[in-house]
């Protein structure tokens, strides 16, 4: 397994060890010991699998007053995954990283507590997993317009591709008025 930084402090991208044969593949999602000697010391409780067709948007989501850390993964398809850095203190903050993951190149992102976190399927259909750090409050769920400018991510639509957004994401917030870490 192969854990790198990226531009924003504590978003890891995660490339675990896959051994592949004629038969398909084996490679580990989670192994808490072998996390916590790479330097991720975290304790989940709760897995969350959710299936989108192509074009789904979700997000910019994050939970306020119990944040979220959150390991993610792509078991079938692909997707462009996003972190964006909400802590106030931050230098970085207000910055965004994004990532293809896929079921090709079985890449993983954790995403800390502390930052807004949403994807877009690339693939005609998209299995999406993630072990999260902090139970789901829905209570406390916070969203950001996907397209605010203040944060200008450079979503990989393709030729012809229109979002397609739940009513919550529809009607988000702007960056300007996000609460903030």
């Amino acid at each position: 397994m192969k854990i790198s930084c990226c531009e924003l402090d504590g978003v890891l991208l995660i490339e675990p060890a896959v051994f592949r044969d004629a038969r398909g593949f084996f490679l580990e999602t989670w192994q808490q010991k072998k996390f916590k000697d790479a330097g991720l010391d975290v304790a989940f409780v709760q897995n969350n699998h959710s299936r989108s067709r192509m074009g789904t948007l979700r997000g910019l989501h994050y939970q306020r007053q119990f944040p979220q850390g959150k390991l993610v993964r792509v078991a079938r398809g692909s997707v462009f995954d996003v972190a964006v850095d909400l802590r106030k203190n931050s230098k970085t903050f207000g910055c965004w990283f994004g990532q293809i993951l896929s079921d090709e190149n079985c890449l993983m992102m954790y995403v800390p507590p502390g930052f807004a976190h949403g994807f877009l399927v690339l693939s005609e259909v998209a299995d999406f997993e993630y072990f999260c750090t902090e139970f789901y409050r829905p209570d406390d769920e916070r969203a950001i317009k996907w397209n605010d400018p203040q944060i200008g991510i450079e979503w990989p639509f393709l030729p012809g591709m229109v979002p397609v957004l739940s009513a919550k994401d529809e009607n988000s917030g702007s960056f300007a008025q996000a609460e903030t870490f």
